[in-house]
């Protein structure tokens, strides 16, 4: 018989463990497929901050954190369909490398055992289906209401899954006469996990928010509302119920440290569009200037060997700029003086 086991993911971000606060449940079966979940997770955690780099919400560890997550915002949506994209993901590999007991390739793509051979080489048809109803046991577990949010929630972990099978290739290789393609031997592949990033971040910004009365909201009764509330919404896209805090602004009770502070990027080569916007959207647009910070770093440099037993070198010093969101009124002068240190 199945016992229903709960499970806390721990995180280790940047040297520390930070709780994901995600209490996974499911059959005692599926405590095999722990360290998956915990590594699928690590790594939408770390996607999120990635994507959400030079934004004012840069996914900070609080967004994790299950008072964060009470909250049905945009953001929160993004949280929950890239968590539960990254479970799936990391299972689906490690079912296809072998990593996974009872789970290999898929073999509805490619014939039993779902691989093909090329050119002397075994491929392999990604199984999603298998990452996906193992992801959808431990993360969709801790959804046991029936009301609005729960709906939400629900709704936005299938529309992670759904980005993983939406960004999938499909792999071909020519046969016949000079590779004249007469025949192909096809197999589809999990993309680059940044790639269902990139998708995500542009469903996060066309994120649809939902209505619902006070009744509707609080009752687990009136499912009529919700059905017909989902009912113009596609699967693919994400939605949220409440609307954002201002992330300008330092919040405590939310766990926010607001945009003063901020690093952010000046125009520069090889820069991407959102990096060169980093300055006016989190310092401008949030009435803080763009303070220039110099840093002197003294290092030792040209060292010479003399005989015997020296080391003799110079030192030298190089001046690192960086670009800060500051108040504008009174400034701050120990911000802008520079400072020499060491190294």
């Amino acid at each position: 018989c199945c016992q229903h086991l709960q499970l806390q993911i721990s995180l280790v971000l940047h040297g520390q463990v930070v709780a994901s606060n995600f209490l996974m449940t499911g059959p005692k079966a599926y405590l095999t497929y722990a360290k998956s979940v915990q590594v699928g997770t690590q790594s939408a955690i770390e996607e999120c901050k990635y994507q959400f780099a030079w934004d004012r919400w840069n996914c900070p560890d609080s967004a994790t954190q299950l008072r964060a997550l009470r909250r049905a915002t945009r953001e929160t949506s993004f949280i929950r369909a890239i968590s539960a994209a990254g479970v799936m993901y990391t299972l689906t590999r490690n079912c296809t490398l072998g990593e996974l007991d009872n789970c290999g390739c898929d073999g509805s793509k490619n014939g039993k055992f779902g691989e093909v051979i090329w050119n002397n080489l075994v491929c392999c048809s990604d199984n999603v289906d298998f990452g996906e109803r193992i992801s959808k046991q431990y993360v969709d577990a801790q959804e046991t209401g029936q009301d609005s949010r729960a709906a939400v929630n629900l709704h936005n972990n299938a529309a992670g899954r759904l980005a993983v099978k939406e960004t999938m290739r499909r792999i071909c290789r020519c046969h016949g006469m000079s590779e004249s393609c007469t025949v192909q031997t096809c197999w589809s592949q999990l993309s680059d996990f940044r790639e269902i990033g990139n998708y995500l971040k542009i469903k996060h910004s066309q994120a649809q928010k939902l209505e619902f009365d006070k009744k509707a909201r609080n009752s687990a009764d009136n499912r009529r509302a919700i059905q017909d509330a989902f009912s113009s919404i596609a699967r693919t896209e994400l939605v949220f119920l409440d609307e954002s805090p201002d992330y300008c602004r330092r919040n405590s009770s939310l766990g926010l440290h607001g945009t003063e502070g901020r690093e952010c990027l000046q125009h520069g080569e090889g820069r991407t569009l959102w990096e060169r916007r980093s300055c006016r959207r989190l310092c401008l647009e949030c009435g803080l200037r763009v303070e220039e910070r110099r840093t002197e770093i003294v290092s030792s440099c040209n060292c010479k060997f003399q005989w015997c037993c020296k080391v003799n070198c110079e030192d030298c010093s190089q001046v690192l700029v960086k670009h800060v969101c500051a108040r504008r009124e009174g400034g701050d002068a120990s911000g802008s003086a520079g400072r020499r240190r060491r190294t």
